[in-house]
């Protein structure tokens, strides 16, 4: 019976030690996200890992033991703020008249691109060689297409075979791409860039409506 009772002790303190460091790792892993998108957002587009490291207070070291290589970190960051975006995310009724469908839309869209920004701007320097960048962004792109295919339903019905361009024509100027010319190459602020936004998607849904009644 003592045996027993002390390979069950053993074994608790054994898992517990495994808890430990799985805790640990993970907070570590947390850190080393929460640095990264930190220093991005304070303007540093290609944070190093060295800087990363030094954010996280760690050692390189144990950045790379965590994450095998920027790739992977990317990928961790890219989840990261696909959670944040996610919790500030509130869907518009879609039985909301037209206008307050876009313009409530567009209030949001406005919100999420100025919350995604500084990680768009920083991806946008390190996309044409990171696969992982790559993908983060098809995502984000389908997660708009779909709300905008959920939202828009209506509209897009009634464009018929023109349905698809529609949507891609709703989709790109929703998303970062378009966002970016209004904010960084126009260089308005976001009640004008939301504007804009709002009078290119209410123009083309009107245009769909209108060619729909010939």
């Amino acid at each position: 019976m003592g045996n027993r009772m002390t390979g069950e002790a053993s074994a608790r303190v054994a898992s517990s030690r495994v808890d430990g460091r799985t805790a640990r790792a993970e907070r570590t892993r947390a850190a080393i996200v929460e640095a990264h998108l930190a220093l991005i957002g304070e303007g540093d587009l290609r944070p190093t890992g060295e800087r990363i490291a030094e954010r996280a207070g760690i050692s390189l070291r144990a950045l790379w033991t965590n994450f095998k290589d920027m790739e992977a970190l990317f990928a961790a960051s890219g989840e990261n703020l696909a959670r944040q975006t996610a919790e500030a995310f509130r869907p518009v009724d879609p039985g909301l008249p037209l206008p307050q469908r876009v313009e409530a839309y567009c209030a949001q869209r406005a919100e999420m691109l100025e919350m995604l920004a500084p990680c768009a701007r920083a991806a946008g320097v390190r996309e044409p060689f990171s696969a992982q960048l790559r993908q983060n962004r098809v995502k984000a792109i389908a997660l708009v297409r779909e709300e905008v295919e959920v939202l828009f339903a209506q509209e897009l019905a009634l464009a018929g075979d023109e349905a698809e361009q529609l949507l891609q024509a709703l989709t790109v100027a929703s998303t970062w791409s378009a966002w970016s010319m209004l904010r960084d190459e126009l260089l308005l602020d976001v009640a004008a860039a939301r504007g804009v936004m709002a009078r290119t998607v209410t123009a083309l849904l009107i245009a769909a409506i209108t060619n729909s009644l010939r």
